[in-house]
């Protein structure tokens, strides 16, 4: 992380501003501020970009203000399903039952597609989920993702299973009623194709990570931020008009391809909600990698999770690259439980052979 320096950050940053850039604060302070408050604070690792113009990818970023409003399409992105455009937002669904939307990026090129061949890249996600149901009647959420595919609808949050590539889940609904997740819950998945989302359990034996968050029906903004770089993976949330980034998810071993494509879809089911997309901004990270890591063909590798075994507990992954579900507390109790009736076995089993003995000593007096 060194190589990616000291990042201050109020919003979007400290540092050079862009003036007249959309959703980005004109000229700021210079550097004596926060040079000042490094003295006092020490040092801070901030792992969120400055925001600075010459690294933000406008190809594959969702900015206002929006062209095509009204359409089916806008250049740069593609919608299917219930989603519609406005000048304030993209709609993935409206509060009504059974919707699907999604909308998906490409670049123009001489190929009709040009997917992102960022090697490290962060994503800041401007959004609002909201309706009119009370607690645990709204549903179902938001997905955030960056995979091969693009455009195929299905069942998870309205975009096909067993994807390649990674999602974020921003679920709102508690579809498992065994569990100890407070929702809405944000998780994340990495997946090479062989793994189906599990919408009976919200997707908890496919979880490599993820947090409680409290986005929906805020009466202010709510943002997101996803960064990958050098196999790391952060998600971050602003959900509390604090202008501060909160930690979700952080975790190493993650390998991801370039050449896929970013997109966002939601869906309703019984229950329903508004999900908006009011920006999604891509940052391209200046990261400085090893001669070994520039002559990998990125292209070509498998979406990875490279440290621990297959998180479905009861299927074998070959590959042996994806992490094992999260050890939540029916877990530890069963573990326990384990545990503590081996010990009660030992002990049984000593004291019998304990008993056997004194009883064969006493024969030979």
């Amino acid at each position: 992380m060194a190589a990616e320096g000291w990042i201050w950050r109020w919003r979007w940053g400290w540092g050079r501003r862009c003036p007249g850039r959309p959703g980005l604060p004109g000229p700021g302070p210079g550097p004596t501020t926060p040079l000042l408050l490094l003295l006092f604070l020490g040092p801070v690792a901030a792992d969120i970009t400055d925001g600075n113009s010459e690294h933000l990818k406008r190809e594959h970023s969702l900015i206002k203000p929006y062209q095509g409003v009204g359409s089916s399409s806008m250049p740069l992105w593609d919608f299917q399903g219930s989603t519609i455009l406005t000048s304030q937002y993209v709609r993935l669904t409206p509060d009504e039952r059974s919707k699907e939307g999604s909308i998906w990026n490409h670049q123009p090129s001489l190929i009709p597609l040009q997917p992102c061949f960022l090697k490290d890249w962060e994503m800041h996600i401007h959004f609002k989920v909201h309706g009119t149901g009370k607690k645990n009647l709204h549903g179902d959420g938001i997905a955030l993702w960056y995979t091969r595919d693009r455009l195929v609808p299905g069942p998870v949050f309205g975009s096909k299973d067993n994807f390649h590539g990674l999602a974020i889940f921003l679920d709102t609904y508690p579809n498992d009623e065994t569990t100890e997740r407070v929702f809405p819950y944000i998780s994340v998945m990495v997946n090479n194709g062989s793994l189906s989302y599990d919408h009976s359990k919200d997707g908890r034996w496919t979880e490599l990570a993820g947090c409680t968050a409290d986005f929906r029906n805020r009466e202010h903004d709510t943002f997101l931020a996803v960064r990958y770089s050098r196999g790391r993976l952060t998600v971050m949330t602003d959900l509390e008009d604090k202008n501060e980034w909160k930690n979700c998810v952080d975790i190493t071993g993650v390998r991801l391809p370039t050449g896929y494509y970013f997109g966002a879809s939601a869906g309703t089911g019984d229950l329903s909600d508004n999900h908006d997309i009011i920006s999604m901004k891509l940052f391209q990270l200046m990261v400085e990698h090893t001669p070994d890591e520039e002559n990998i063909d990125w292209t070509k590798i498998e979406p990875s999770v490279n440290f621990l075994k297959s998180p479905k507990d009861n299927v074998d992954d070959p590959t042996g690259n994806f992490r094992s579900g999260p050890l939540t507390g029916w877990r530890v109790f069963l573990l326990l439980l384990c545990a503590l009736l081996g010990i009660i076995v030992c002990a049984v089993v000593g004291a019998v052979v304990f008993q056997k003995r004194q009883e064969r000593n006493k024969r030979f007096y």
